[in-house]
């Protein structure tokens, strides 16, 4: 929502200020610099990225409308691992493999959609209990494990961002050949009167302008928002594993979910004693 705000406010202000010089916002629209901006701005993105990065970059996108970890996530996070804990510490380890082979049909993970519904938290989760529950590693071998899952995890996130900064660093320059573009027009009916010439100049340096504005008005903090919510969904991960291998090193399941929310962003986790009221009714 803060998103499509910002757009507004910036689109706002640029067209206040225009209108307040004395300008006329239909000036601004020029469909052969959009095209042009658009249109080369697409293509480099085609060029530098493979179809899984485009996939990933359009869900990043849809995903910066909002956070990526919310209250909901977390509470469903915490309730999760202290059902999952508990069940573990009471009949074994090997109680949970039924849940974690087929997730789908788990009576536990059935009630936390925010983790089931995102394969690769579910994954993440999933690969880091089944060699523990099949006596394939140690316990204290367990983090080392994630840790490689979590690192490939983290670099597959930055790839959108990667993309946008590439787009946000190279719209100024594409804004200055759409502007060359207009120029060249410009020279080719020099002598059809100044006001002609004049319209076109007008035209050319748009593009100029819309490649600035899109560079720091939009791509670089829509950019730094994704990066935002990255960081949101690495602190996610991070927390699992501290709290799943604390369990497995022999920690009780209150304190194994204790550092898992820790791990977490302050604002969308409970306190330790919101936790605690809120874990007494977990798996009931």
């Amino acid at each position: 929502m803060l998103l499509i705000v910002g757009i507004i406010v910036v689109i706002a202000g640029l067209l206040g200020g225009f209108i307040m010089a004395g300008g006329h916002p239909a000036d601004l629209i020029v469909m052969s610099e959009f095209v042009t901006l658009g249109g080369v701005s697409a293509g480099m993105i085609l060029i530098s990225t493979p179809i899984p990065g485009v996939i990933g970059l359009i869900g990043a996108l849809k995903g910066a409308l909002g956070a990526s970890v919310t209250k909901t996530d977390a509470d469903e996070l915490l309730k999760l691992s202290y059902e999952l804990f508990n069940t573990a510490r009471r009949n074994g380890l090997i109680a949970l493999e039924d849940h974690v082979l087929d997730p789908s049909k788990s009576a536990i993970f059935s009630k936390y959609k925010t983790l089931v519904k995102n394969h690769g938290r579910l994954d993440f989760l999933c690969n880091g209990l089944k060699p523990l529950i099949d006596g394939r590693i140690k316990p204290e071998q367990l983090e080392s494990l994630m840790t490689v899952s979590l690192n490939g995890k983290e670099e597959e996130l930055s790839h959108p961002i990667h993309v946008m900064q590439l787009v946000g660093d190279s719209l100024p320059g594409i804004g200055i050949i759409a502007a060359v573009l207009g120029i060249i027009h410009t020279m080719a009916i020099v002598d059809s009167g100044a006001a002609m010439v004049g319209k076109s100049v007008a035209g050319a340096l748009t593009g100029t302008l819309l490649g600035v504005l899109g560079a720091y008005g939009f791509v670089n903090p829509i950019a730094a928002r994704i990066k935002g919510n990255n960081n949101l969904e690495v602190q996610y991960y991070l927390g699992l594993m501290k709290g799943l291998c604390g369990f497995a090193q022999g920690l009780a399941p209150l304190m194994a979910v204790e550092i898992t929310r820790r791990c977490l962003d302050h604002h969308v986790v409970p306190s330790a004693d919101q936790m605690e009221e809120m874990l007494k009714n977990a798996g009931k």
